[in-house]
């Protein structure tokens, strides 16, 4: 029997070919015989209990232009008839997103999910880092104004982001005495705002440290364009090979067990100098850059290990 995997995933039209994980995943899957069914969020659905979706059987091509072909209308379709499921739409993590992750727990429990989402709605990306907060530097969470000025006052020099934003959106430097970006006018900000003391080593890069079941598998620097503070890749940060350096090791370790326990299977953590920042569980990238920097193929080792832990044959 040929094993099929779903996707849910952003419109597939759109995905950045240079740095999209999901598109390595699914080829290399593709290479091992599994058939491609991809979905968007929108078109998932509950009926009578059972969870559907309406979406395309794919084939993927690897070139950076017509990087796919449709093979089937869309149609609906159950999606405990997969093999694998695969949660993998980018952020932001709203209702909508939460939405989705309580639908894809009504499956069979036969029926695998990648990463398991009841982790996925649990560990809520920039709060799940205060699990391991003897690596974090200062940070607040807050939707009241008043407060961030405050944290602004007592560390002079801050780093402002929307908790559920992505992709190095809405993120400001602040200094002491002015907050930059956020509309300070009222006494609460309309969604909560993350506030992180300035790391200075931001101008060296951050690293973007990859997890498969728990393990530590590859790390890219990721190196802002001159004048920013965004490293992100969708925000202009450009790819530099690295090692783990400072405190990585330890930090890894403590949080691999727990990636493991909780059954988040790829994960990608940031890392400036000493300090852990982001625990990215829903669509982390840079599994493209590590490969061509280091000359390896973490999307093989990803199917690997997924196919040994579920004994797929």
């Amino acid at each position: 029997m040929r094993h099929k995997i779903a996707i849910q995933m952003d419109d597939i039209k759109t995905i950045d070919y240079a740095y999209d994980s999901s598109f390595m995943i699914g080829l290399e899957g593709q290479k091992r015989n599994y058939e491609l069914f991809v979905y968007h969020p929108n078109d998932l659905f509950l009926d009578s209990g059972i969870v559907k979706a309406n979406g395309f059987y794919i084939e993927l091509i690897d070139q950076d232009k017509d990087y796919f072909k449709f093979i089937s209308d869309k149609i609906e379709i159950e999606l405990a008839e997969f093999s694998f499921i695969f949660l993998r739409q980018d952020p932001p993590f709203n209702m909508h997103y939460i939405t989705s992750t309580y639908l894809l727990d009504c499956l069979p429990k036969n029926t695998i999910v990648i990463n398991n989402p009841t982790s996925v709605r649990n560990c809520a990306e920039k709060i799940l880092p205060f699990k391991f907060k003897e690596f974090m530097p200062p940070t607040l969470i807050s939707q009241k104004v008043d407060d961030i000025n405050i944290f602004l006052n007592i560390h002079k020099d801050i780093i402002t982001k929307p908790l559920y934003g992505n992709g190095g959106e809405g993120i400001h430097r602040s200094k002491e005495g002015h907050l930059e970006g956020l509309d300070a006018d009222k006494q609460y900000f309309e969604m909560p705002i993350m506030a992180q003391k300035y790391i200075p080593e931001i101008i060296n890069g951050d690293r973007r440290i990859i997890f498969i079941d728990g393990d530590y598998v590859g790390s890219v620097a990721r190196i802002p364009s001159k004048g920013s503070i965004k490293a992100n890749f969708h925000a202009g940060g450009v790819a530099k090979k690295t090692e783990l350096v400072y405190r990585d090791k330890e930090i890894v370790e403590t949080i691999g067990k727990e990636l493991k326990e909780l059954d988040l299977f790829f994960v990608g953590i940031d890392i400036i100098g000493n300090y852990l920042t982001e625990i990215n569980v829903t669509s982390p990238t840079g599994i493209k850059q590590i490969n061509k920097l280091n000359n390896v193929k973490l999307e093989q080792v990803f199917w690997d290990k997924l196919e040994a832990k579920y004994k797929i044959v």
